[in-house]
């Protein structure tokens, strides 16, 4: 065997030596990160766990939910804010749907005013948000099914307070907000008008806030706006590192049926992606009119069928 020939044979033994080191440090440096990542996510428990009324500590309520991806092969969660203090059977105040498209990594999100007066499975006509207390999460899901054709493949019940507690972890100096009026009726604390740095407690204020001429109209605008303003203040890569602990800092304030991993994935899209989130409204305009009915009081009488074609086209375009 001449001197190239060996020369060539000791470096191909190297390369298989140097293999197994190789995948030995690959292997390490993945346990490692996911050993800090799970180390930051129980932090991130433990730091609400803290600071949660012991009422709030008790076993969440395990729903079922028939779940899945609708017909355009996308990904929608129900979100439904809480604030129930531990009354399960209370109304939902808030109702929106994200939705996901995994191939282009967009986000869109519609809200639904709680007032629409639709048919509920099983229950005649009633407001939407009345779905919930009757039948949790599932009956809401049948219910937006049954109107709007849509299918919704995770639920997310968010608990007001897991709100302040992921603004004040997200932003230590708080949400740079323009309040467009003073707001202090049946909220705390009040907000002034003008260009400010809300935190967490002051951004429920103004997220929640409807007494005033527009009503819920005011507040679901101001629930988009607030979503958006946070979207676009966080900072990419920085914050994609803080996901572990910030997951753990809202887990015990959601309910949901959604896996951790998936959450997680969806949450990495969501803060690393540079799109602005398309946003909708149903009611659409000139859609419904606004009616009082006995045993329900007011209620905005939609029309389905072109609230739901709206809805198709705001998915799909």
């Amino acid at each position: 065997m001449d001197d190239k020939q060996m020369r060539a044979d000791r470096h191909q033994k190297k390369k298989k030596k140097r293999w197994p080191s190789i995948l030995f440090v690959f292997l390490l440096l993945i346990a490692a990160v996911s050993g800090y990542a799970y180390y930051q996510y129980k932090q991130g428990v433990n730091q609400s766990l803290k600071k949660m009324n012991q009422d709030k500590k008790t076993a969440k309520v395990v729903y079922d939910f028939a779940g899945q991806k609708d017909q355009y092969g996308d990904t929608n969660v129900l979100l439904l804010g809480s604030d129930a203090r531990g009354n399960e059977k209370s109304r939902s105040d808030t109702i929106m749907i994200l939705h996901y498209n995994e191939d282009k990594g967009t986000f869109k999100l519609t809200s639904i005013m709680r007032d629409s007066y639709v048919a509920i499975p099983g229950h005649t006509k009633h407001k939407i948000n009345s779905a919930f207390a009757r039948g949790g999460p599932e009956l809401m899901r049948q219910t937006i099914k049954h109107n709007f054709d849509i299918d919704l493949q995770y639920y997310a019940i968010v608990d007001f307070q897991g709100f302040v507690q992921l603004i004040d972890e997200l932003f230590p100096n708080g949400v740079e907000m323009n309040v467009e009026k003073k707001m202090s009726t049946n909220i705390y604390p009040p907000l002034q008008p003008g260009l400010q740095r809300l935190n967490g407690a002051q951004m429920l204020s103004y997220v929640r806030f409807r007494h005033d001429a527009i009503g819920d109209f005011g507040r679901v605008e101001r629930q988009q706006k607030a979503i958006k303003a946070i979207k676009d203040q966080l900072s990419g890569l920085k914050t994609i590192a803080k996901l572990p602990k910030l997951i753990g800092v809202v887990t015990p304030y959601i309910n949901t049926n959604m896996a951790t991993t998936d959450g997680v994935s969806m949450a990495k899209d969501f803060l690393s992606g540079d799109q602005n989130i398309e946003t909708l409204r149903i009611p659409v305009d000139n859609s419904f009119t606004e009616e009082r009915i006995s045993g329900e009081g007011a209620v905005l009488d939609i029309d389905v069928e072109k609230n739901k074609e709206a809805l198709h086209q705001f998915i799909t375009k």
